[in-house]
């Protein structure tokens, strides 16, 4: 026997007891790494993130973008798993389950959240950019954080905004050249109150739909047309059935994303910290993404021969706003801040 062990009683484990210490053993590993995580803050977790666009559209893959860079900085303990297609249902819902925290993170058009949060109704506001290098200097700039720091009241947390270029409208009736070729036509709004005055106050018919719909209603006639940008109305076969599209660009709203504010205080400030630059740095890649949809979407319609009304006179559609606007008025806070959105150079 060596020496080392002379006198020593060495216990035997059978293969049940060996098994046994090995359970305990990593119980034991596992609580000790939680507790670890605990005093830190740093839960992981997966976070669910809804989009109603298709797998390949610039906000879906700016989502997946932004979860990657949370992966790599979090080293893994945090991951955003990405619905889309409407897998998590129609915008207005996910907004509603995002308040509740039943959804995470949220990809939303600013007409729909201004439902809940007051200040996304003015970016929504028809004719309120005059380009969208105007939207995109507002939303980088100082103009831009206050509205993303607003939303908290409302059970949200503003990250970042996306671009969504300029929303123009379409039908299948007949071309729109002026006011009076808007009359008499049901053309789909989103589901927001501003938007339905918008175009009633154009002459038009609106009709509330979510967007999954609007193929349907097209190709059954039950509107004649809707109004969206370039990607959506040809990513969508809705250049199919609407075959002309009017360059009112009457809204540049762009899009936002938002986490649900349960989701956010279950963050440590750094991973916070993490989260929020991982969302702007998505909004970059993003712009990149949609330029060049943009410009295959635009080739796609003329293409396919859709009529392209690029010269209208455009001050008539403006000065039909002025009700609306009015309205707005009424509000100090609104007021104020479309003021100062105009006056950023």
């Amino acid at each position: 026997m060596d020496s080392t062990t002379e006198g020593l009683s060495v216990p035997v484990l059978n293969r049940a007891e060996l098994s046994r210490t090995g359970v305990i053993f990593v119980a034991l590993l596992l609580a000790a790494v939680s507790m670890g995580m605990r005093a830190t803050g740093a839960v992981a977790r997966e976070f669910r993130a809804a989009d109603t666009q298709t797998e390949d559209y610039p906000t879906v893959q700016a989502l997946r973008y932004m979860g990657a860079l949370i992966a790599e900085r979090t080293q893994g303990r945090h991951e955003i798993k990405v619905f889309h297609s409407r897998q998590l249902g129609e915008e207005k819902e996910t907004i509603e389950q995002t308040r509740a925290g039943a959804i995470d993170l949220n990809r939303t058009n600013v007409a729909l959240i201004g439902n809940f949060v007051p200040a996304m109704n003015v970016l929504a506001m028809p004719f309120l950019f005059r380009s969208i290098e105007h939207m995109q200097k507002v939303l980088d700039g100082p103009v831009g954080s206050e509205i993303l720091n607003s939303f908290e009241p409302y059970g949200f947390v503003g990250l970042c905004f996306y671009d969504s270029g300029a929303r123009s409208i379409y039908n299948g009736v007949r071309p729109v050249r002026s006011l009076a070729d808007l009359r008499g036509l049901r053309i789909r709004v989103q589901q927001s109150e501003l938007m339905s005055q918008m175009i009633r106050a154009l002459g038009a018919e609106p009709v509330e739909l979510p967007y999954g719909q609007v193929l349907t209603g097209l190709a059954n006639h039950l509107i004649d047309g809707a109004e969206n940008n370039w990607p959506s109305f040809v990513t969508t076969d809705h250049y199919k059935h609407a075959g002309n599209y009017t360059l009112t660009e009457h809204t540049m709203s762009p899009e936002v994303l938002v986490i649900s504010l349960k989701a956010w205080q279950s963050l440590s400030p750094e991973d916070q910290k993490i989260f929020r630059e991982a969302a702007q740095r998505s909004s970059r890649f993003m712009r990149e993404k949609w330029r060049d949809l943009e410009e295959q979407s635009q080739r796609k319609a003329e293409e396919a021969g859709v009529t392209i009304v690029r010269d209208i006179d455009r001050k008539p559609f403006e000065d039909a706003m002025a009700p609306i606007y009015a309205k707005v008025a009424r509000d100090p806070a609104a007021a104020a801040l479309i003021e100062r959105i105009r006056k950023v150079e």
